[in-house]
């Protein structure tokens, strides 16, 4: 499978216009298209553009609803919950994660947890927005069932990330992980490509190792068994069960907390949104002390890290987030890879649409 350059302007106008055209005003659509371009950019193919022919089929079948607006359900001074109502995901996390912000300015932190919601994108965007504005920012969300419990063979857990942003010199602390060993995007990546799956990625329907792609994207929709792995792999003796309880803290988070689905009902019967959750945080670390001391604090350790002994034949030790800012410097400037498969699909949308794809997807090589 070959990947084409392509121009980061040309394509934000274009995705841009194909939002206006779902039905989503036009600041709306630069919102997710925001959401979405800057995992591309971050190097993160699995959460980028290839998941605009995903949102084209939910909105088409009315999982998405475009119209819809996030209604609040309980409010205090420090928290909210909120019915997402079947809206875009993207556009309930920034209205969720500016309601956290604003109480974090004024009481110190802020939370609020989110039902019925769909994707939403990378979990970093929602922290990384709390970060920019001088604060601590955490984010998580639930979605289909696709993990394994340790022992297990039916998938009941989403592979649920958590994203951690801090302030701090050069860049920004930003740590955005699933607690699977890999999500199911990156699945559908390898299935583009034609390729199988590393060892230790999934189990098929008896619950042993796989590396076809097809026991995941085919069996797990169809409940036929089989998953991906806990972060650790499937076994205690590696750690799998440590993984499997960070998935399911973020089960009791997104979804306990807020009164929404888990993950083994998300999705599951098509008729009113996917019924993601999501919890955003945001927290102003001066009710620790100095907030500049903190950061500094911050910043001299990362700094430790990066620069501690590596081991025969490393290279570099990264911090997280680092390797975020040089992917998103690169592509901006040398143009965002897309595989074959994921243009010919942008193509197919922009023909339904009406939209000539050469006047925006400009090609770098």
């Amino acid at each position: 499978m070959s990947y084409t350059r392509v121009k980061y302007d040309g394509l934000k106008k274009m995705c841009d216009l194909v939002f206006e055209k779902f039905g989503f005003s036009s600041e709306d659509s630069k919102t997710i298209t925001d959401v979405l371009l800057l995992s591309d950019l971050f190097g993160i193919e699995s959460h980028g553009i290839q998941r605009l022919v995903k949102y084209y089929s939910e909105i088409k079948k009315g999982l998405i609803l475009v119209d819809s607006k996030p209604k609040i359900v309980k409010e205090t001074p420090v928290s909210v919950t909120l019915d997402g109502q079947a809206g875009m995901g993207q556009l309930i996390g920034r209205e969720a994660m500016n309601m956290a912000i604003k109480k974090a300015k004024t009481v110190g932190i802020g939370m609020v947890t989110v039902r019925n919601s769909n994707h939403y994108g990378i979990a970093g965007y929602y922290a990384r927005m709390a970060e920019k504005q001088g604060l601590i920012g955490i984010s998580m969300t639930n979605s289909p069932a696709v993990i394994v419990p340790t022992f297990g063979k039916e998938a009941m857990l989403g592979t649920n990330p958590i994203a951690i942003s801090i302030p701090a010199e050069p860049y920004p602390f930003l740590m955005d992980m699933a607690t699977s060993v890999v999500t199911r995007g990156k699945v559908e990546v390898y299935n583009k490509r034609g390729e199988p799956l590393p060892e230790g990625w999934a189990l098929n329907a008896d619950g042993q190792d796989t590396t076809d792609p097809q026991d995941i994207l085919y069996n797990v929709p169809r409940h036929l068994g089989g998953g991906i792995v806990p972060l650790g792999g499937s076994k205690e003796l590696t750690g799998g069960h440590k993984g499997y309880g960070f998935a399911l803290a973020v089960e009791i988070f997104t979804a306990i907390l807020s009164g929404g689905l888990t993950g083994n009902y998300v999705h599951l019967d098509g008729k009113n949104g996917s019924g993601t959750c999501h919890y955003f945080c945001a927290i102003d670390h001066s009710i620790f002390g100095d907030k500049k001391s903190i950061e500094k604090g911050l910043s001299k350790y990362l700094n430790e890290l990066r620069n501690s002994k590596k081991a025969k034949d490393a290279v570099r030790i990264y911090t997280h987030g680092e390797k975020e800012v040089e992917a998103y410097n690169d592509k901006m400037k040398n143009g965002i890879p897309m595989n074959d498969n994921t243009l010919n699909e942008i193509y197919d949308i922009c023909k339904y649409f009406d939209i000539n794809p050469k006047d925006y997807i400009i090609k770098l090589d």
